[in-house]
């Protein structure tokens, strides 16, 4: 589990092809100090929960390897990373340590695409175009997890919806080199799926 508040901004440094067809296996450089990564350890890459399959450090950097399945791959946007890519890294949820966002399970439901990008005020407003089965789960003043990044959704139009980053996330996260019409990995919020569960339930 996760909170959506970023601490690295990690690098893919290899694509390898993995044992099984279709799998891929992922080399990420990263400022954690992976002497305390323990390996099978989850962290959250731009949103997607995997597991540390080995580890090191490299040129005074730390490095770490996942493995992810051709499954993950088509359902997120991690098929179409490469080399030199830019990710959001967050390491899992200790008990005890603050809730900054809100609860990630680093599960991605799908993948949306930034609509628009103009300023407003000191921040940014994007504008997201999500799947329409997602719609459902997006309510104005809920949260998104979007790549990662824990956001309060500002409005919501049908499968749109807008959310302001300030300048603080923008530089902390991969926000700050994002343009119109990439693809962004987008987890809703469980409470909105929970609630949307049981008034399903009650209409049936």
């Amino acid at each position: 589990m996760f909170t959506g508040i970023i601490t690295d901004i990690g690098e893919v440094t290899a694509v390898v092809a993995g044992d099984q067809t279709g799998d891929q296996r992922f080399t990420i450089a990263t400022r954690f100090d992976m002497d305390n990564v323990d390996l099978g350890a989850s962290i959250a890459c731009s949103g997607c929960c995997l597991t540390v399959t080995s580890k090191g450090k490299a040129n005074g950097r730390g490095w770490f390897t996942v493995d992810v399945s051709g499954e993950s791959l088509s359902k997120t946007t991690l098929g179409t990373w490469t080399v030199g890519r830019r990710i959001n890294l967050e390491r899992s949820l200790k008990f005890g340590d603050e809730l900054g966002g809100h609860l990630v399970y680093g599960h991605v439901d799908g993948v949306a695409r930034i609509g628009s990008i103009t300023p407003e005020g000191g921040s940014l407003r994007y504008v997201f175009d999500a799947p329409p089965a997602l719609k459902a789960f997006i309510a104005s003043k809920g949260s998104v997890a979007i790549d990662g990044v824990s956001l309060t959704v500002n409005e919501v139009d049908g499968a749109r919806f807008g959310v302001n980053i300030i300048p603080h996330t923008q530089r902390e996260t991969t926000f700050g080199t994002a343009r119109a019409g990439d693809p962004v990995n987008l987890e809703v919020d469980m409470l909105a799926r929970y609630v949307a569960r049981q008034l399903e339930g009650r209409s049936s």
